[in-house]
């Protein structure tokens, strides 16, 4: 038997009608990006510059309202759910086409679904649509109605369909029963060969410079007026580089919109806001948090035996505990950030005000008691003031950064400062990033790292792979075939426990306790969330940045020029 129904009113076509003011149509936005995307085929798509790109080609049957943080519908109108959860049927809008005029319905929801769980397409997507090893079932119950079965019971199962984007089958079936998916829609795609959902369509690429897409003519979103959106004629992504000379071209006047800015450019941007005319927002938190974490794992054959050594003191509670208590988080948001930041007394940043954990104490920094925590468990000092562990060995590690990352870099040179003064040796090692994350997720060797994760959802789903100990994120220790310590063992259950628990006052209570055992064990040590900053010309109207990605162009199909100059280029 079927229970809760949800519909949103929406025009007699099946159109979906957005609220707010209607816009005035036309123009360009130009966006500047740090990388070039990989890919146009979000199948297989993991780097966030092809997820911006993609995320105004294609559509999801229900989405997360990036303002809100709730679900609302989207290619689904409607959908209806058995009591126990496990069965979903969703109701598709009709006479919606693709950006090439094909018709959309159930076949292509289908389509993508078993396309992803594919396991010869190696999507990063797949992931999300196993529960406990077992893939979500699929099948079509007419043109335009779908059913979907969990394998078992799951929190808040309408938030697994955000930003799995709807395929098309006429394009992409082909290729899939060959089994060259995963090759399909490279960036040299012809525009005529690429179909999607979204507001927007592939208009150019050229290679290394920009991508420009055109307004989808067939989009089915509609404003109050009923006018089809988007309001904007184009929309150009162009390469920067690097964040600075991203910045620099926002400063010049050759891109309208800029998000996740640094605080020092930020800071420089703040300068020559009334002279440039633009806006800026960085009032907020953000769901990201920078963290140092240790090597926890057994070391594979062949590393250096400093590292086997030091893994001695690493595996200490006291030792992290006491790393912990001696970093100056202040310092960090205040030479760091520029005062654009928060400290972190546990691993879930304040921004996510719905998950964190507020009984914990807020970090204060106290080198009398990190000292307390060491001498307490055998650590001694000799006469010059160098800490040695239980066994009599010097105290002494290297912490991983990126070197294209300078506010973790300068993280990690003030948490060596920090350390020095309870008597502790530490080294920064700057690497290359991709090297950063061969050696801490491939190699092990390593012995700390500063890094940083930014959850895609307010909700701790999405971030099993990092507190499960058979998680590949689980930085400290991942892919544990059992759990190493009986601390992880509990993490394990409660979040397995909270993941098939409907009921959100006991899913909280059970994540509290996550937060609480993290912060009691310190595999990782939580440092600061900085605040989400970004700015855009003052003549764009519906800039309103949001916590979860896309910062900027969540609402793209709402965006529009309050003039016609704003827009001319």
């Amino acid at each position: 038997m079927l229970g809760l129904v949800w519909t949103l009113h929406a025009a007699a076509d099946d159109r979906l009608l957005l609220p707010g003011p209607p816009g005035r149509p036309g123009g360009r936005l130009v966006s500047a990006q740090r990388t070039e995307p990989k890919t146009l085929n979000w199948a297989i798509a993991a780097d966030s510059g092809s997820r911006e790109v993609l995320q105004c080609l294609m559509a999801d049957l229900i989405h997360i309202n990036r303002q809100s943080l709730a679900t609302e519908p989207a290619l689904a109108k409607s959908w209806k759910v058995s009591r126990n959860g496990l069965h979903w049927e969703l109701e598709l809008r009709q006479g919606v086409k693709f950006s090439d005029g094909h018709p959309f319905d159930a076949d292509d929801v289908v389509f993508t679904f078993q396309a992803i769980l594919d396991e010869r397409v190696h999507s990063p997507q797949r992931a999300l649509l196993m529960l406990e090893g077992k893939p979500i079932g699929v099948h079509k119950l007419d043109s335009y109605r779908v059913a979907f079965d969990l394998p078992q019971p799951y929190s808040v199962p309408d938030r697994l369909f955000d930003s799995i984007f709807i395929l098309p089958r006429h394009k992409l079936e082909a290729a899939w029963k060959q089994g060259k998916l995963g090759d399909a829609w490279p960036l040299a795609t012809p525009p005529s060969d690429l179909a999607g959902l979204g507001p927007f369509r592939l208009k150019e690429y050229v290679a290394g410079q920009r991508i420009a897409l055109e307004r989808n003519p067939y989009y089915w979103k509609v404003d109050r007026a009923g006018a089809q959106l988007p309001y904007l004629a184009e929309l150009v992504f162009v390469f920067a580089g690097t964040e600075d000379n991203q910045v620099l071209r926002f400063q010049a006047g050759e891109s309208d919109i800029i998000s996740r800015v640094g605080a020092r450019n930020f800071a420089a941007l703040e300068k020559d806001r009334e002279r440039r005319g633009y806006e800026l927002a960085g009032a907020g938190g953000s769901l990201e948090y920078n963290f140092l974490f240790f090597n926890l794992g057994d070391l594979p054959a062949g590393m250096a035996p400093q590292i086997a050594a030091h893994q001695a003191f690493l595996r200490r509670q006291s030792f992290r505990q006491a790393v912990s208590a001696a970093i100056d988080r202040n310092a960090i948001v205040r030479l760091v950030y520029l005062g654009r930041a928060v400290p972190l007394g546990g691993p879930v940043p304040p921004g996510n005000k719905a998950w964190i954990n507020t009984t914990l104490p807020a970090p204060t920094r106290s080198v009398e008691r990190a000292r307390q925590l060491l001498a307490a468990d055998g650590f001694k000092w000799s006469r010059e003031g160098a800490l040695a562990d239980p066994e009599g060995r010097p105290v002494e590690f290297s912490i991983l950064t990126s070197n294209s990352n300078p506010e973790r870099s300068q993280m990690a040179t003030l948490i060596q400062d920090d350390l020095k003064r309870i008597g502790m040796r530490v080294n920064v090692v700057q690497l290359e990033f991709r090297s950063l994350v061969e050696r801490v997720q491939r190699t092990r060797e390593y012995e700390a790292c500063v890094l940083s994760l930014a959850s895609p959802d307010a909700d701790p789903n999405p971030d099993m792979a990092v507190w499960l100990s058979s998680g590949g994120n689980h930085l400290w220790n991942p892919g544990q075939k059992t759990p190493a310590t009986p601390w992880e063992a509990e993490i394990d259950g409660l979040m397995r426990r909270q993941i098939v628990t409907r009921n959100y006052a006991e899913r909280k209570r059970l994540f509290d306790r996550v937060q609480a055992i993290v912060v009691e064990n310190q595999p990782l040590v939580p440092l600061v969330s900085p605040d989400l900053l970004a700015g855009a010309k003052k003549d764009l109207a519906n800039f309103h940045p949001a916590l979860i990605e896309p910062y900027t162009l969540w609402n793209i199909e709402q965006l529009y020029w309050r003039t016609a100059a704003g827009g001319r280029r």
